[in-house]
């Protein structure tokens, strides 16, 4: 590490990551207490709306305790006509001292909505006493309402009140958020059960307990909600939740319990901070719902500065390292960028002198020592161009005289059998051959190598009659590719000579093209006699030790006899591999796949590009 990454990481570890510690540690402890402090208000404020609510129920508990003790709902049930017992149409000068009593409490009491009365004493419409009408509501019967479990419920409370919440009992309290009390009425004298009074309050004084009151800050988003022990929503002052299972807003599995719990969890899809309070005397717990975002706005705002001062802290130790450092430090910090480059490949890198101090003589001797690198790796390069040229006509001149040897041997049996139609016939054929053949270029299309192919295929067709068929499916897309000559004729050569001596049956030569990733496949399949794994271990063309080549010769059982027919054997094959591999590089080369009695595949696989195109694979120096 130079000298100025050592200052800049001193300052770094001395000061901005200490600094970015401190900070750190300061937000979290911040960012914890902000949800104890939070749940403790907010237990507060739950209690404080439980103690309003229950003084709500307790004031209309005194209500309907006093109609109750002033005989009220006693005299509206044993009345000859109870239909004309609403207190609001009867006329002031009709009710007695009791019932006038009672509706000017009623009067001065504005939460009432509805009251009813179930007349168990009553037939007909005289089952149900109407105290306080309502527009488009309809009582539910009372032969339906004694067999729900509320009806039994408020019989075992044996006249004590039993508070009903919104969207709990819809058939008999409606759709409306209203509360309503139930409960069994008795005549005083006997304590003789009478009937069941039901009576609905609005939600006026709810909603103003709800809506005044805040938890911390006005700023913050904070929603309150009443929800049952089943986890319905029994009144959102909002409108937007009621009737609907907590659950479902929420990721966090809430179970309803006596007391105070608070946690975080995502509520609608946003962090949030969930305090619940159950209430005392009901079955019904108490929400508020609080977003996190909101309450952490001020630990967020402080860490928005404090990234702001460390970003302003790490600059300055930037522009201090950049102005200061680098005047000490650039020199050396360029030649060894420059390096690293030569370690890369780049060897025409070059560092630019200037000045007249040590760092220029550094930079000078840099430069004339790649200078000489290049040199000598030019030289090296065209020596390796040479040998591979030389090696490439060797292999070449390993097929020519193999290939005429073959075709003027039987050409001289076709004379020796007067065959003169024929003899001149694979004259014309042989001469197209040699016309490739000595053309002064390695490459050539893939449609001349076909074409050259065909001539070596008719002569062999001359040669051994009615020995072998072949066919030749290769796309026409396919003719322009570049290729180098007597690639095919070789393989092809192989499978006549080896795949089909002394087979009983009419041998076939199949060979095929296509493009695949790039690449251009050819391949050659025939039907002859294959070859045992120890035959086709002579065409491991990869392994260029020659003495171990020779022992594996020699390991194999000829059965002719002969080692110089095993080694003539793969010359053609191991011919065309070596070119490949030296022209194209190690990844392409010829693969064979055999075994005895079951034929021979043979496939040449080369990089598709045109006649005379460069290519990625081309040379191994490139």
């Amino acid at each position: 590490m130079n000298l100025r990454y050592k200052l800049f990481t001193a300052f770094l570890g001395l000061i901005i990551i200490p600094l970015f510690i401190l900070g750190m540690i300061m937000f979290f402890v911040t960012y914890n207490s902000i949800e104890k402090k939070y749940s403790q208000q907010s237990e507060y404020s739950l209690k404080a709306i439980s103690y309003s609510i229950s003084s709500v129920f307790k004031d209309m508990n005194n209500v309907t305790d006093n109609g109750i003790a002033t005989s009220v709902f006693h005299m509206a049930l044993s009345a000859e006509d109870p239909s004309k017992q609403d207190l609001t149409d009867a006329e002031q000068l009709s009710l007695n001292a009791s019932q006038r009593n009672f509706r000017s409490l009623l009067y001065n009491h504005p939460s009432i909505s509805y009251a009813f009365l179930y007349n168990f004493n009553g037939k007909g419409s005289s089952e149900i006493v109407s105290l306080f009408n309502k527009e488009n509501f309809r009582t539910l019967p009372y032969d339906k309402f004694k067999e729900s479990d509320l009806y039994h419920e408020v019989m075992s409370l044996n006249g004590v009140p039993k508070w009903v919440a919104p969207h709990e009992n819809p058939e008999l309290t409606g759709t409306e958020t209203v509360f309503t009390q139930i409960r069994l009425v008795k005549e005083l004298s006997f304590f003789q059960n009478i009937g069941i009074l039901v009576v609905q309050i609005k939600n006026w004084e709810f909603e103003s307990i709800f809506r005044n009151l805040k938890i911390g800050d006005s700023t913050q988003k904070v929603s309150f909600m009443l929800v049952n022990d089943k986890g319905m929503i029994l009144f959102d002052p909002d409108r937007e939740l009621d009737g609907q299972m907590l659950q479902s807003f929420t990721t966090k599995e809430i179970t309803y319990k006596k007391g105070f719990q608070s946690f975080k969890t995502q509520f609608e899809g946003e962090r949030s901070i969930v305090s619940m309070y159950h209430l005392m005397d009901y079955p019904w717990s108490l929400v508020s719902v609080t977003s996190w975002d909101s309450l952490s706005r001020e630990v967020t705002i402080f860490a928005r500065w404090f990234v702001f001062v460390i970003f302003i802290c790490f600059l300055a130790a930037l522009i201090f390292n950049l102005f200061f450092m680098n005047r000490i430090t650039g020199g050396i910090a360029v030649i060894v960028r420059f390096m690293r480059r030569v370690e890369d490949g780049d060897l025409i890198s070059r560092v630019e002198e200037k000045g007249n101090d040590e760092l220029t003589l550094l930079a000078k001797g840099f430069n004339d020592l790649m200078d000489k690198i290049n040199n000598l790796f030019n030289r090296i390069q065209l020596e390796q161009r040479r040998k591979n040229q030389a090696e490439m006509r060797v292999l070449q001149a390993q097929i020519k005289p193999h290939f005429l040897f073959n075709t003027l041997e039987s050409i001289n049996v076709l004379a020796v059998q007067n065959e003169g139609r024929k003899v001149s016939e694979m004259v014309y054929r042989l001469a197209s051959i040699l016309r490739i053949s000595i053309q002064d270029r390695d490459e050539i299309t893939l449609e001349e190598e076909i074409k050259h192919l065909r001539n070596y295929l008719d002569i062999q067709k001359f040669r051994f009659e009615d020995l072998f068929d072949y066919e030749i499916e290769i796309p026409e897309e396919l003719n322009g590719c570049g290729i180098l000559k007597l690639t095919l004729q070789p393989l092809v050569e192989n499978s006549i000579q080896h795949g089909f001596e002394g087979i009983g049956y009419k041998g076939k030569l199949l060979i095929r093209g296509w493009e695949e990733q790039g690449n251009l496949i050819l391949r050659i399949e025939d039907n002859g006699i294959g070859m045992t794994s120890s035959q086709l271990s002579i065409f491991q063309y990869m392994v260029s030790e020659n003495a171990h080549n020779t022992e594996q010769i020699k390991e194999i059982e000829d059965p002719h006899g002969s080692r110089d027919h095993l080694e003539r054997r793969g010359l053609g094959v191991r011919s065309v591999a070596d070119r490949i591999r030296i022209e194209y590089g190690f990844r392409y080369g010829i693969f064979i796949c055999s075994s005895q009695d079951s034929g021979t595949i043979i496939q040449c696989v080369i990089p598709k590009y045109g006649q005379g195109e460069d290519h990625n694979a081309k040379s191994i120096i490139g």
